[in-house]
């Protein structure tokens, strides 16, 4: 049980560290390739990283542990569905960023913390009151982060809102998917989907060249291992058996990451109301981890 929550609450972190600190890379590919082109290369890299990951492990594991995956069906439908919504994700943030700012991207992309507990209200799986405490702690921390100007509505914004009704989406679905199959096949399988479709797109409306590839061929490797790769899968395997509200919540520091690395590596300096902003992440996720108050009744029956 006390290596399932460290799982819970760990993995999500790292993941959230991952993703905060590759945003450098992915500005110095962005300079070479478009966008379909950026995440084909990037999802074949993590395709191929993940895939080497399952042949070894399966190796290992042949004649002691069975793999997780009990049908093969699930896998296919599971890595299909993370996949579509995975990339439709990624490239409307791509989108959205070509007329809005990063900050404003970051801050509106993160309202997952706030759909994904209001979706999974209809899907049955209730969250308790100190959870939307942290949520909107959470709101306000990223808002002190990310928006540092006037906050107007663009059309780039409204691509981002999108964007982040995707990734809520691809939460609720590895959510689903998690308790029935393997989840670095899952991750595999779903980097497979990407690569598929990004390429479909950078074959319909881009002109990628080797030679760009070969410029920013440093980037993409961090970002297909480790961003992709890596993160994604840590992301998958955070969620098995885990409520997805805290798990986004805790995917939500990427942002706090993100920050604390453009002070640290570019030497940006943070203001107060980041500072501020850091804080209140901070606390949203301790409040999150506290136990839930059981009811008197419960408690006296126990």
């Amino acid at each position: 049980m006390k290596v399932n929550r460290i799982r819970q609450n760990v993995l999500p972190v790292l993941a959230a560290f991952i993703w905060g600190t590759a945003f450098v890379a992915q500005s110095v590919g962005a300079d070479y390739v478009e966008p379909f082109t950026f995440n084909a290369a990037r999802s074949a890299i993590a395709f191929l990283f993940l895939l080497a990951l399952c042949l070894v492990r399966r190796k290992m594991q042949k004649g002691i542990v069975e793999s997780a995956t009990k049908s093969w069906k699930d896998l296919a439908v599971g890595g299909i569905c993370c996949g579509v919504a995975l990339t439709v994700a990624s490239n409307l943030q791509q989108k959205g960023l070509e007329t809005t700012t990063s900050g404003k991207a970051g801050f509106i992309t993160a309202l997952y913390i706030v759909i994904v507990p209001i979706i999974s209200i209809f899907l049955k799986k209730k969250a308790p009151r100190t959870i939307w405490l942290s949520v909107i702690l959470a709101v306000a921390g990223l808002y002190c982060l990310c928006i540092t100007e006037e906050f107007t509505i663009t059309s780039g914004d409204f691509y981002i809102l999108l964007c982040a009704f995707c990734f809520s989406a691809h939460i609720l679905v590895i959510d689903y998917f998690t308790q029935k199959v393997d989840g670095v096949e899952l991750s595999c399988v779903q980097f497979l989907v990407v690569t598929v479709l990004s390429c479909v797109g950078m074959l319909a409306t881009e002109t990628p060249t080797l030679e760009a590839l070969r410029m920013c061929v440093l980037p993409l490797l961090y970002v297909g291992i480790f961003s992709s790769g890596v993160a994604y899968t840590l992301q998958i395997l955070a969620q098995k058996d885990s409520n997805p509200t805290v798990v986004s919540l805790l995917l939500s520091l990427e942002s706090v990451f993100a920050t604390l690395a453009g002070a640290v590596l570019l030497h940006d300096r943070m203001s107060g109301k980041e500072y501020l902003g850091c804080v209140l992440m901070l606390i949203a996720v301790i409040l999150a981890q506290l136990p839930e108050k059981k009811p008197k009744a419960a408690v006296k029956q126990n």
